[in-house]
């Protein structure tokens, strides 16, 4: 009996130890036109990021990348529709940290690994050459 409650003991005792650097969340209320404001910013912002991804495709180089890498700019274009804001702020930090002009073959590739991505967690089905894992 002493056995076991001298286990108990060193459980009892790690658990306690492990939950000393715990500390509590502290939570507050915001009002509502804040909350507003702040949904209103996020959704302008995740519109207008969208809109300077969706001029990319409009550029003659672009679509001729894209083209010759088997890829529809109309389901590229709904693949950048579908995409979730954190998804459409990584991809539009990629295009603004893109060196101008030097790199832009890098911004392609990006795109068109997301694409892949998509295509094979069978989000899409725009690759007639990959299969999805579902």
């Amino acid at each position: 009996m002493t056995r076991y409650r001298r286990t108990l003991a060193t459980i009892v005792a790690l658990a306690i130890s492990h939950t000393v650097g715990l500390q509590a969340a502290q939570a507050g209320m915001i009002g509502t036109a804040e909350f507003t404001q702040s949904t209103l910013a996020r959704a302008a912002d995740s519109a207008t990021r969208r809109a300077e991804i969706n001029s990319l495709f409009e550029r003659a180089d672009v679509a001729q990348e894209l083209a010759r890498r088997g890829v529809d700019i109309g389901e590229a274009r709904a693949r950048v529709a579908a995409l979730s804001d954190a998804e459409l702020a990584d991809m539009a930090k990629q295009i603004d940290e893109a060196p101008a002009g030097g790199d832009f073959l890098g911004v392609v590739v990006g795109i068109f690994l997301i694409l892949l991505i998509t295509d094979i967690l069978g989000f899409t089905k725009i690759f007639p050459f990959t299969r999805s894992i579902r």
